[in-house]
């Protein structure tokens, strides 16, 4: 896999443009909010961070594909730029930091880069494919991210967003178990919870029910920080409609816990 210097150099713009717009309109007391057909919010910034991002890649990368939250897919090929422009829309609108935008570039199948942007709180994470996971507050001044050493249940934190969605899998009793088996579990929720784990701060973060532009970035980035990213059968990546994230010496016991049987 050849090396993604350029694309990662671009990713970080696309980010430092989304973040600009997104801080102009954070607590703005008219900020203008929508419900999309799913019953989720979706604000003002949500849509202009994306409409940003698909002009510029329209000029940078014309031959590329587009898949975002708000306006779906837009060209085709093996390369394709996904994207969640707030990643934590009811925190955003409501105030709440814990919020972030979501960059990445998929050669078929495989994330190559990754890029999450949370201004906010002051944080960004990213990684390219083969190069490691890093954080900072930019591509110069940086630390590497890597996961815990954690190997045991009874001494792992665990992250998670809600419990409603265990729930309507009929899995919420197998999660409970496991929570209970945890020394420490805290709904840090969204992309705070899987960057925790690349950080090593968290061991284990699972959601049942995600999409691409939800994943894509935060796969690359547990992964290169030398973590593990799955969907609840096991299947490496972020293309199967769910998470489980870990620092990787859990990640089969946790599977075996929660995962689809």
């Amino acid at each position: 896999m050849p090396a993604h210097t350029d694309d990662l150099r671009l990713a970080h713009i696309l980010a430092d443009d989304a973040d600009s717009i997104t801080m102009d309109r954070y607590k703005s007391l008219d900020l203008h909010v929508a419900t999309k057909p799913d019953l989720t919010p979706v604000s003002e910034s949500d849509e202009k961070v994306e409409d940003v991002m698909r002009k510029t890649l329209a000029r940078a990368r014309p031959r590329d594909a587009f898949v975002g939250e708000e306006q779906g897919t837009t060209g085709w090929g093996v390369r394709r730029w996904v994207v969640d422009p707030i990643d934590g829309t009811k925190n955003y609108i409501r105030g709440v930091p814990v919020w972030a935008t979501l960059i990445s570039l998929m050669i078929e199948d495989q994330v190559v880069v990754g890029v999450v942007s949370a201004p906010a709180i002051g944080r960004r994470w990213w990684a390219s494919y083969g190069d490691g996971a890093w954080t900072g507050r930019a591509l110069m001044s940086a630390q590497p991210c890597r996961v815990s050493d954690v190997n045991n249940l009874s001494d792992a934190s665990m992250s998670y967003s809600s419990l409603k969605g265990w729930k309507q899998r009929d899995r919420l009793d197998d999660f409970m178990g496991l929570m209970d088996d945890c020394w420490r579990t805290r709904a840090y929720g969204d992309f705070w919870s899987y960057m925790l784990v690349a950080e090593g701060a968290v061991d284990i973060a699972a959601e049942p029910e995600l999409n691409l532009y939800d994943m894509a970035a935060l796969a690359i980035i547990v992964t290169e920080a030398g973590g593990r990213f799955t969907s609840l059968d096991g299947k490496d990546g972020p293309t199967g409609g769910n998470a489980l994230a870990t620092n990787g010496r859990l990640h089969d016991e946790v599977l075996a816990r929660i995962g689809d049987k």
